[in-house]
């Protein structure tokens, strides 16, 4: 097989294809213009994305040239979901939305050099259609029947779906064709639940000009009990750095779970076999060293957040837990911590004791507790032990002017704002 073919197989990558030989075969020839889509139907890039984005990032390096879409067009409209009809975004969000996931996009392939990435918009040529072009030129080609068979239109039927979403599959597909005259476009790539829209580009390519075009998926990562991966209590896990910090976003990926980790590592880091063999077996032997987890969030974070970020990000949780200074941490990255691990802020003037500190930053459920925790050794203000039960916070104890990090035990933290 053709090596990053074989390179995406054993990375666990390839969950659908359309004929890897001839896929392979093509390679051969030559490099390989792929195109991945990205719809805008939220302010930010998450995991999902970033599993197709590190996928294009491999496909070229190994000497193919990727067109990134973002779809202003498809992005007014939703791919059809199990839940129900989709909500529509005004157009003048789904623009601002676009740019977004542009600028985010942009930074995880290369624009330059001979097989440099190009950047596109399939609002570009979706505008310039009226709806009798539509269609004649693309309607015609879809047989109601087989869209009806869809999975995804079969669970909606009984529940109703509009036109609208029902006619997604016709607009992604116009993108493939599009694409592939307009640049070349040979290959396709995606997530798996985007398998039925994936494989009707490849249909109306070949309906429409005669040609033999390709396709591949990627699986959709899921957590050891068969749920979906990259989702907390809070949301999901996103690439801006505002709407989940870099220090949530590393320890998200150190705490994956021991079945998964390597899955993970295979998915998103660039640590080739050998390497990740020798954690996988570190993993099996010594698994309370937690090695393919700290790499794993390492490698990721590097990668969406940079080093810096990282590097902040385990000085954080080392400082939290009281095996670094937290004098050294500056104020965003405590303001991160705060949202993250939670936490209040003080009502007044008047500075409140240790006990009624570590109530108000949700350590304990009350000023009672507070003081039990104090009499039995495990309260510390700002990694140090308070044995006094009538202990008062003092300017000083807040980092940064503003806040003061309250813990109870080892891992029961929150942050008091000044």
């Amino acid at each position: 097989m053709n090596a990053v073919l074989d390179e995406l197989t054993w990375r666990g990558l390839i969950a659908h294809s359309t004929d890897l030989e001839a896929m392979a075969e093509r390679m051969d020839q030559g490099p390989v213009s792929f195109y991945v889509g990205f719809d805008p139907t939220g302010p930010s890039l998450h995991i999902g994305h970033l599993i197709q984005l590190v996928t294009a990032r491999r496909l070229q390096d190994a000497g193919h040239k990727p067109v990134l879409l973002v779809g202003g067009a498809t992005g007014l409209i939703g791919d059809p979901k199990d839940t129900g009809e989709r909500v529509m975004n005004s157009p003048e969000v789904v623009a601002g939305w676009v740019e977004r996931l542009r600028d985010q996009a942009r930074r995880f392939v290369s624009f330059e050099g001979e097989n440099a990435a190009t950047m596109v918009n399939n609002l570009d040529w979706t505008s310039q259609m009226n709806v009798v072009e539509f269609l004649r030129d693309i309607g015609k080609h879809f047989p109601v029947n087989r869209m009806l068979a869809r999975d995804i239109v079969a669970k909606r039927l009984e529940a109703g779906i509009s036109f609208t979403e029902f006619s997604y599959v016709l607009l992604q597909s116009m993108d493939y064709l599009q694409l592939h005259r307009l640049h070349g476009v040979d290959l396709q790539t995606g997530g798996s639940d985007q398998w039925g829209n994936i494989t009707a580009g490849v249909d109306l390519i070949r309906r429409v000009t005669g040609d033999h075009v390709h396709a591949l998926s990627t699986p959709l990562l899921t957590k050891a009990d068969g749920t979906k991966f990259g989702k907390t209590e809070g949301g999901g896990i996103w690439i801006d750095p505002e709407m989940t910090s870099p220090y949530a976003f590393h320890q998200f990926f150190l705490n994956a779970e021991d079945a998964k980790v390597i899955e993970y590592l295979k998915v998103f880091s660039p640590r080739g076999r050998e390497e990740i063999d020798e954690l996988e077996a570190l993993t099996a032997s010594e698994p309370h060293r937690r090695a393919a987890q700290r790499a794993l969030a390492d490698d990721i974070t590097d990668l969406v957040h940079g080093r810096e970020e990282r590097e902040a990000a385990t000085q954080a949780a080392a400082a939290l837990f009281g095996r670094a200074e937290l004098d050294s941490l500056p104020e965003s990255t405590l303001a991160h911590v705060a949202r993250e691990v939670g936490g209040g802020a003080l009502q007044g003037a008047e500075l409140p004791t240790v006990a009624e500190a570590l109530q108000r930053a949700g350590v304990v459920a009350s000023r009672s507790a507070g003081r039990r925790a104090i009499e039995e050794g495990g309260a510390y203000l700002n990694n140090q032990k308070v044995t006094d039960t009538d202990a008062v916070l003092s300017e000083q104890d807040f980092l940064a002017g503003t806040w003061a990090v309250l813990r109870r035990g080892r891992r029961t933290i929150g942050l008091l704002q000044r």
